[in-house]
């Protein structure tokens, strides 16, 4: 049996990712500071872990033959502790000779995200946060090159689903569906990439099978859904099974927070995520792995609600594994 052990295991998609890794037969260790992971089955073995603690994380990754990393300090602490972070993880799986798994973003980019981002997009951040993610990649390479350390990358949206809260998903545009109001970041016609997070941790896994294919550091883009704000809102409406009430965010009033609030400040920085078109290319994926996982937008947007307890149950959710 293989095993894995997943970091930050409390969080929204390492906990998706340890579900999906016990569903397949790997042996899971979840590691968190607290050493309780919650909503995980009890064969999950719990682990206690600071990642700014180098021994500590060697230890408690001990046995593992991938690690998962989900690791993502607030956004106020990232440069801070991010790319120290990012060290240790690397020592634990240079010491453990373990695959690294790893969750990339749209934010190395930069403000001019082109409408469909490829495998060869240049990556041109201009944000103190995209610098911060370019930087962390180039270390993984780096230790892919110098100690033979596998990085397998998978560059996703924004994600949603699963019932672990702290998303634009659940505080925004969910938080007052219950009252009959759907919100919405950006212009309502602008296209958004998405990642329904039980895809997403399937696909982890798929990858992961494949390891021994890939090259030492491999980068994929996982295609999700690319919404624009008016066929998400859709897709709510029928899932809350009436018409919604349209509000948006109040960007004005939060920028001027942002000047006494370090939060708001990081927030507003990656504003334009939601005024630029943007969706991800995944035919480099399709080959490495096969049909992708994508459940159907409908099923996917209602089990998310559903999750949050913002609609009543699930439908019958209808994953397609289709080629992108």
């Amino acid at each position: 049996m293989q095993t894995i052990a997943v970091l930050g295991a409390n969080g929204r998609l390492s906990n998706a990712v340890a579900k999906a890794f016990h569903a397949s037969g790997y042996r899971v260790i979840a590691v968190t500071r607290s050493g309780n992971a919650r909503g995980l089955a009890a064969e999950i073995e719990q682990r206690t872990a600071d990642a700014m603690d180098r021994q500590a994380l060697i230890r408690a990754t001990q046995g593992a033959g991938f690690i998962f990393n989900g690791l993502n300090p607030a956004y106020t602490q990232w440069k801070r502790f991010v790319l120290p972070m990012g060290e240790n993880v690397m020592a634990a799986a240079r010491e453990h000779g373990a695959v690294h798994l790893f969750p990339g973003n749209v934010y190395n980019y930069g403000r001019t995200i082109p409408s469909h981002v490829h495998s060869y997009t240049q990556q041109k951040a201009e944000t103190r946060k995209g610098l911060i993610r370019i930087r962390l990649e180039e270390l993984f390479e780096d230790r892919a090159k110098r100690n033979g350390v596998q990085t397998i990358l998978l560059r996703a949206g924004d994600f949603y689903g699963g019932p672990v809260t702290g998303s634009w998903f659940d505080l925004v545009i969910a938080s007052k569906m219950a009252k009959g109001v759907f919100t919405y970041p950006g212009p309502p016609d602008v296209a958004h990439s998405w990642a329904y997070l039980p895809d997403l941790a399937e696909t982890f896994v798929r990858l992961a099978g494949k390891a021994g294919e890939l090259q030492r550091f491999a980068t994929f883009l996982f295609p999700g859904h690319t919404m624009t704000g008016d066929e998400l809102k859709r897709y709510c409406d029928a899932a809350a099974d009436m018409p919604l009430k349209r509000a948006g965010v109040p960007w004005p009033l939060l920028k001027a927070g942002a000047l006494v609030v370090p939060m708001l400040r990081e927030v507003c920085e990656m504003a334009y995520l939601w005024k630029v078109p943007h969706s991800l290319d995944g035919h480099a994926l399709d080959a490495a792995i096969g049909a992708v996982p994508c459940t159907e937008p409908q099923a996917a947007v209602a089990a998310a609600l559903a999750d949050l307890g913002v609609t009543a149950a699930h439908p019958q959710q209808n994953r397609a594994f289709a080629a992108v």
